[in-house]
Formats: C-alpha cells, sequence, structure tokens
C-alpha cells in the first residue's frame, strides 16, 4: 500500500492513464468464476494481512523506500525474521470469530521478499530467515480446513529485483540496484512466481495485485498474466489496486481506503465504479504493515459503521491488520476484530449477501436488502423521528431489528416517516427492519 503524499500520486496516477497500458481487449469469466463473483459479492468482510520481513523494523512495509535502504542492507534484516509464534490455526479462528469469510495475505511486497517458499529465487521466507517454513502453505491448508478463501495479495513493483527497469517512481539509484535491466525478463519472473502461488497451494480465492501506479507507461502484459491466472485457475478472481476503471481481465474492483466512487485519499481521481463486486480496504489504525509507534487505533464502532458503510454501498469490506515480527497480531487489534465479530453474530443477516439497498447514502446512514426486507442503518440520527425517501413500493410492516419492538411509520408524498422508539435505540447502529409489501 502506498504512504506517498496526496498530489504526488494523484499526479503519477493521471500521468499512467495517459500512457499505454495494455490489457486484455476481451475476457469471458468462466462458470466458475461467475459464481466466485456472486459469492465475493455476497461475503462482505474479510481480512487483509500485511505481513513480511519489513516487520522486524517496525515501521510499515514501505520502510525500505522511505528510510532508503541500500539491498545490501535491507537484505541482512531475514537474518532477524523468526516468527516462532506464528500459528495459522489461530489466525484463521480469529478470521472466523471476527465473521470475516476470507483472507487476504501479502505473498510479495514491493521490497520483493518471498514468503513461501519460492523456486526462482532464494529471496523468500524459507531460504533466508532462520524460520525456514513456508506460511503460506500452513495458512492455505489452515484456511481449506475452516472453509475461509485465501486470496494472495502480490505486488507487480519490486525494489529488489534487478529486471525491474526502467525504475518506476519510487525505489531509486539509493537501492543500489544496476541501471539496466530487461523489463521483460521481470515479468516472466513475476508470471513464474504467480504459477508457484497457483498451483502449489491449492484452490485459492484469488490475486490481489497491487504496484502498476509506480510505472504509468509500462507495458505490463495484462493480457498475459491475466489469461495466465484464469487457465491455471479459473474460478480464481483477479483485482488490481491500481486506481483506475478496471481492466478486461479483472474480476472485482477494490477502492484503497475509500468508500466506491469516492477519492478522500487523492489516490483515484480518475477511477469510476464499474460493473464488478466491489471491495474497500482501511487499516485497524494508520498502518499497513507492523508500526511499533502507531497507537491511533480505530474504535469498535468506528469499524463497525465502515462496515455498515461499504455494505450499504454494495461493497466488501476488506480490513488490515499488520501482524508483529514473531508472528503475533497486536492484541489491541485482536480485541476490535472480536467485538466487531460479535455485533455480526447479531446482525449479520442485515449485512452478509444483501446488496446495497434503494436508497444512496445518507448523512444518517445507509440501508440494505435482502428478498423484500430493507434494512434501515441509522449511524447519525439523535431525534426520535426520521423521514427517508420513498422509492416506490409500500411497507407492510416496520420494527427494530432483531427485537419484537414495532415501529409506527407513515407514507406520504414526502417519503417514509419512521418513528424510532427511545428503547429500540441500538448501539453503534439502529437498525429498522422494513418488510415491503
Amino acid at each position: 500500500m502506498k504512504p506517498i503524499s496526496i498530489l504526488l500520486k494523484s499526479f503519477l496516477i493521471l500521468l499512467w492513464v495517459s500512457g499505454n497500458v495494455v490489457a486484455q481487449s476481451t475476457y469471458t469469466p468462466s462458470d466458475a468464476n461467475k459464481q466466485n463473483r456472486e459469492w465475493f459479492q455476497s461475503a462482505r468482510f474479510g481480512l487483509f494481512i500485511h505481513w513480511g520481513v519489513y516487520s522486524v523494523l517496525g515501521d510499515g512495509e514501505w520502510v525500505m523506500n522511505q528510510q532508503q535502504i541500500p539491498i545490501r542492507d535491507y537484505e541482512k534484516l531475514p537474518a532477524f525474521f523468526n516468527p516462532t509464534a506464528f500459528d495459522a490455526k489461530s489466525w484463521v479462528q480469529l478470521a472466523k470469530a471476527a465473521g470475516m469469510k476470507y483472507i487476504v495475505i501479502t505473498s510479495k511486497h514491493h521490497d520483493g521478499f518471498a514468503m513461501w517458499d519460492s523456486r526462482v529465487s532464494d529471496y523468500t521466507i524459507v531460504k533466508r530467515s532462520p524460520y525456514g517454513k513456508d506460511v503460506l502453505k500452513m495458512l492455505a491448508d489452515e484456511c481449506r480446513r475452516e472453509g475461509i478463501k485465501l486470496f494472495f495479495y502480490h505486488s507487480q513493483l519490486d525494489w529488489h529485483h534487478p529486471d525491474y527497469f526502467p525504475r518506476g517512481n519510487t525505489g531509486g539509484s539509493w537501492t543500489g540496484r544496476p541501471e539496466q535491466g530487461n523489463w521483460n525478463a521481470y515479468l516472466d519472473y513475476m508470471d513464474a512466481q504467480l504459477t508457484e502461488l497457483l498451483t502449489g497451494y491449492g484452490e485459492i480465492g484469488g490475486i490481489w495485485f497491487d504496484g502498476m501506479w509506480d510505472k504509468k507507461d509500462a507495458d505490463w502484459r495484462l493480457t498475459r498474466t491475466y489469461s495466465l491466472i484464469h487457465k491455471l485457475q479459473p474460478g480464481a478472481l483477479v483485482g488490481s489496486n491500481h486506481h483506475v476503471t478496471p481492466f478486461a481481465g479483472e474480476d472485482f474492483q477494490m477502492f484503497e481506503k475509500d468508500l466506491p466512487g469516492h477519492n478522500t485519499t487523492g489516490f483515484a481521481p480518475e477511477q469510476k465504479i464499474g460493473d464488478l463486486p466491489t471491495e474497500t480496504c482501511e487499516t485497524i489504525n494508520q498502518s499497513w504493515g507492523f508500526n511499533l509507534k502507531d497507537d491511533h487505533h480505530k474504535s469498535v464502532q468506528e469499524l463497525v459503521q465502515y462496515l455498515v458503510k461499504a455494505a450499504g454501498y454494495d461493497a466488501n469490506f476488506l480490513l488490515n491488520i499488520g501482524p508483529m515480527p514473531n508472528g503475533q497480531i497486536q492484541p489491541e487489534h485482536v480485541e476490535r476484530l472480536q467485538k466487531v465479530g460479535a455485533w455480526l453474530t447479531r446482525n449479520g443477516e442485515t449485512i452478509y449477501g444483501t446488496h446495497g439497498g434503494p436508497l444512496t447514502a445518507r448523512d444518517w446512514g445507509v440501508t440494505t436488502q435482502k428478498g423484500d426486507k430493507v434494512f434501515v442503518h441509522i449511524l447519525r440520527w439523535t431525534d426520535n423521528v426520521l423521514t427517508i425517501p420513498s422509492w416506490g413500493k409500500k411497507v407492510k410492516a416496520a420494527k427494530v431489528y432483531g427485537t419484537m419492538t414495532s415501529v409506527k411509520f407513515a407514507e406520504s408524498e414526502y417519503g417514509i416517516t419512521l418513528q424510532i422508539p427511545p428503547a429500540g435505540r441500538q448501539e453503534f447502529d439502529t437498525i429498522i427492519e422494513l418488510q415491503m409489501k
């Protein structure tokens, strides 16, 4: 993920959009892919995991670039990376307890370090760290046992590989790489590593790409790479965090630290919502990778309300954690995930398997819909009466969700007026269930 300045990022994106990026001109998803898109659309909540050798320094996943650490020095880090407390089972069980349906983990971030036993590189957790084990294999096996889909985040940007050339807008001359290289050889290397991930870890949910924004005018050979993925695993979903409208060959669209259609970060001035399932990703604190100094942890209320808003926008919420270098998850994050899961245990029907409701988002909240039920999620409203626009259907009955407390309502030319009983107000989100005629 990207901490670079908003103005610089916006400039790079605009330049890149005007470049000559090549994508698939045609793409017909397989039946398995279409089924997985439907599953993805219904899943609503996933766990994002940024974890790699960078966690040793406790300064986020961009530490190599931010501190301009040359490769010769950065390559010393794997010797200190010994996550003996890593427990795939506890990670997956935490995700399930939080109500999450899938996990996305960094297989390789921008520093080029592989978190699996790659055959085409020795720059891996298995070959370079004292731990010497394939954590992705352990996680994939545990996800399969628990019925959780596993996606691999894979960085197209690489500050370590000598053939990532010409250089992009990050990872400059301070890396110590020679000022020459074979771009197609690097793309071959990337495809070879993707092949390993797609053939050695069972059926996976998909590939979550990041980093194309680093080289605005490169030919990323998307046709070849996307076709490779869909050939090896026809059901796997492909998404890319490139901040523009999806290219052919992609199966879902993500929005970094933003709800779909918003651009509060400045990352996506040209991004439009396409026709694919959508996802928004966000951090629990302010960092993607483990950051020792970052104690700006979002409250349970903030996390629950972000999840609800995402569902109201018909999008999934991918919530990130950055495990510590020993393999443990920060206690503050464990606590919050468990509490969000407790909320979903009570209210999951209004989130899972829903679509964005008949009303667009309002200052007071959002709506979700499932069949003939509409769930009005009141996130910010202190009055006992709320009038919402009507959408051409009549209300048969209204109640506070999960209770027998009925809600008085009146329909008029001004909309639907709901009288919210004070005793029916709920923590974080007062949900009114409308049964439509």
